[in-house]
């Protein structure tokens, strides 16, 4: 049986997906419920910080300088060995891949835990074998780490929850000339970083957003610079009615704006999980995902998802050309489940 050790700091070689960072925090959390006095570094992407900054159980993030897929062993090595003398005394490697193992065995961590993964024998020294059926979610995989192999979970588990600073919030709106109190607002997070077998049509949304419009609400959208075409679609099909802010904000403000929103609508995305554990109301819509691997969580999130035979495929694109899975979630299904939330 594999237990924690009595004394010496955790790193956690984290995740480079917006969504698995927040996920992942349910780990942060149970580890300092387990051992406070223990510290918890991550090595992860730079521009993680924004988010790990908002999760008190952090000590510190340590930039890795390498871009995601680049395997750069020297610059790993060189890492690993300026760690060695930090007094780890255990490495938790949420990714899969065999590079990112090679920082913490470098390191010389006694004890380096992660899924074999890319046959990662050796470079692991308490390597486990992943049951995708006892741990059907992301978050239960990570937990599971923390644990001596094949343990019950934690019951409940540690739900991700972001800190946010109330005038940190106020500059920001100030910041974009928006107020979030002259009239409700909803938030849209069109975009979804893995494909576009992932997002919800812009028509659909743009319905959605008309009808709140009409209704006497304001309509944002934030995503990154990559998803300015669908957002500028949006906002063209609802005659230019919403603030379009994607691509006009840094991660943190992003954050920020999303802890303003009456309710968040979103496809299963980074940003779905940043709402969940802003606690917003939110409504997360699948496609070729699945709800039951990578849900919101949080109990004021509602998924959708048709469930067609197709689903879910995982693609970034869809194998059968049609988009099913989302053309045929209609706005009138999303307009039920919203006006179910009892929103004001």
């Amino acid at each position: 049986m594999v237990t924690l050790e009595k004394e010496g700091d955790i790193l956690i070689v984290g995740p480079a997906w917006v969504g698995d960072m927040v996920m992942a925090q349910s780990l942060f959390i149970f580890l300092k419920q387990r051992a406070p006095h223990k510290a918890i570094d991550l090595l992860a992407p730079e521009w993680t910080r924004p988010l790990l900054e908002r999760m008190p159980q952090v000590r510190q993030a340590i930039s890795m300088p390498l871009r995601h897929g680049q395997l750069g062993v020297l610059t790993r090595f060189q890492l690993g060995r300026s760690l060695r003398n930090q007094g780890y005394k255990e490495a938790i490697v949420l990714p899969n891949s065999f590079k990112s193992a090679l920082v913490p065995f470098w390191a010389h961590i006694p004890r380096r835990t992660g899924f074999v993964g890319e046959m990662r024998y050796g470079i692991l020294n308490d390597f486990r074998q992943l049951d995708k059926k006892r741990l059907p979610r992301t978050v239960d995989r990570f937990l599971a780490l923390a644990l001596p192999s094949n343990a019950p979970l934690p019951d409940p588990m540690p739900r991700p929850c972001l800190t946010s600073d109330a005038q940190q919030v106020a500059k920001t709106v100030q910041h974009f000339a928006l107020d979030p109190f002259i009239a409700p607002v909803m938030v849209l997070c069109p975009g979804a970083e893995y494909g576009p077998a992932k997002q919800w049509p812009a028509e659909h949304f743009s319905e959605i957003a008309l009808i709140y419009i009409q209704r006497g609400w304001q309509v944002w959208m934030v995503g990154s610079i990559k998803e300015l075409d669908i957002t500028h679609k949006i906002n063209h099909l609802t005659g230019g009615k919403c603030q379009n802010l994607a691509g006009k904000t840094t991660l943190d403000q992003a954050i920020d704006l999303l802890q303003t929103a009456q309710v968040v609508l979103c496809n299963d995305s980074g940003m779905m999980h940043v709402a969940a554990a802003l606690e917003r109301p939110l409504v997360a819509l699948y496609g070729s995902s699945d709800p039951h691997h990578t849900p919101p969580l949080s109990p004021h999130a509602q998924t959708l998802s048709l469930g067609l035979p197709c689903a879910p495929c995982f693609k970034r694109h869809c194998p059968d050309k049609h988009t099913n899975c989302l053309w045929q979630l209609t706005p009138s299904m999303v307009l039920e489940r919203l006006e179910k939330m009892n929103l004001t």
